[in-house]
């Protein structure tokens, strides 16, 4: 598959549909409006790859919805350079966003068919995270540890601790917390101890695995 001129421009429309529903972050709609969604799909739904839906990618998997994509990344408030640590590689899509942002991305993911295919579709289409992780997102990744900020792509029962202290102070933590529905939650770090919360209405995410092996 290619990424053509009509791509480029069914990209533009889901920009503004993504204003149109409360984006406000340039970088991220820039960010959208460069990477080729189509690309991190089955060919079979290439036609449907700029509607604001997710889609299943396999391994009980889906890609996020541009939406919440945009929406989580926001959050994140990303500056060039920033270290991030990415909770749920997935098909990847995710990982570019944060890779054209100018972040230093550690990416995550439990799920090893995924894993291998965004291992060599990432580099292939230009974004280079700083590592790829087969691993026990819970776990996180403390070698690499601290982190300006960590991002969840998949509903967590709860905040893992590991997660909490792997964050720099005045980091921040983006995670959909709950069972079958989502609170998109917030962490920032205030200091050794205190982290400050918000909370940003309902998500629907597949669930956060843990590595049984």
């Amino acid at each position: 598959m290619k990424d053509t001129n009509k791509h480029q421009g069914l990209r533009n429309q889901l920009v503004k549909q993504l204003e149109d529903k409360g984006i406000t972050d340039k970088n991220v709609l820039e960010a959208i409006s460069k990477v080729p969604r189509h690309l991190f799909l089955d060919s079979s739904f290439e036609n449907f790859a700029y509607q604001d839906k997710a889609f299943p990618i396999g391994a009980d998997q889906t890609i996020s919805q541009p939406f919440t994509v945009a929406f989580q990344t926001q959050l994140l408030d990303i500056k060039k350079g920033d270290k991030v640590l990415e909770i749920g590689t997935g098909s990847g899509y995710q990982t570019a966003v944060l890779c054209l942002l100018g972040a230093s991305v550690y990416t995550i993911e439990r799920q090893n068919k995924l894993f291998k295919k965004a291992q060599l579709l990432l580099p292939k289409l230009g974004y280079n995270p700083k590592k790829f992780v087969f691993g026990d997102g819970y776990k996180g990744l403390p070698d690499a540890a601290p982190f300006d900020n960590i991002i969840v792509t998949a509903g967590a029962p709860f905040i893992p601790q590991p997660l909490m202290a792997q964050l720099k102070i005045g980091g921040r933590l983006v995670i959909p917390v709950g069972e079958n529905e989502q609170i998109m939650t917030l962490l920032v770090r205030k200091n050794e101890k205190q982290f400050e919360k918000q909370e940003f209405g309902d998500f629907k995410f597949v669930p956060l695995l843990e590595n049984k092996n």
